[in-house]
């Protein structure tokens, strides 16, 4: 496994899509991992790198476990003609166990640019707390809201239902 002690939290200050290739499309991210003078580039091509995400990243110097099991150094490189200075990592480089490969590891708004990542997943069964950085294990926030159940759908339309009436008859003891 990959010396993830090399490894920071960024925030992705900007997303610019740069090309298409393959049908995904590739994004040159400015990252703050802790020095905001002096962002980095990354170029991905993860689906849910967006601006503000709170993602890890592999800066150049640091080693990852590439698809082959060997290590692999991160190098200041090109890609798609786009500049990158990082790789956003997943859960599986991460040592997580659990999560989707090629989707960047988010954290919760507790790190800090520049923290070192957690050792666990965030808001996985079981997770326990990070001890180095001091944080426990909260739930990452999703990219989307969660949907409303059968219940509760009907019972803000009720909600809803006895306001209309209720303004309807304030109109219309006014009118009296």
């Amino acid at each position: 496994m990959a010396d993830i002690s090399q490894y920071k939290v960024g925030i992705v200050l900007s997303v610019e899509i740069k090309t298409k290739s393959g049908g995904k499309p590739l994004k040159a991210c400015t990252v703050n991992i802790g020095d905001e003078d002096h962002p980095i580039t990354v170029a991905t091509v993860a689906s849910n790198v967006r601006e503000g995400s709170r993602l890890v990243v592999a800066p150049v110097g640091s080693t990852i476990i590439n698809d082959e099991g060997e290590e692999q150094t991160i190098t200041k490189t090109t890609v798609g003609g786009v500049p990158s200075e990082g790789m956003f990592c997943d859960s599986r480089m991460l040592g997580w166990g659990s999560g989707s490969e090629g989707i960047a590891a988010q954290v919760p708004p507790e790190y800090a640019a520049g923290d070192a990542p957690p050792k666990n997943k965030p808001g996985a069964p079981g997770a326990k707390s990070d001890a180095d950085n001091g944080v426990g294990a909260v739930e990452v926030q999703g990219l989307f809201e969660k949907k409303m159940t059968k219940e509760e759908k009907k019972r803000l339309a009720e909600e809803r239902r006895k306001a209309k009436k209720a303004a309807k008859e304030a109109a219309k003891s006014e009118e009296s």
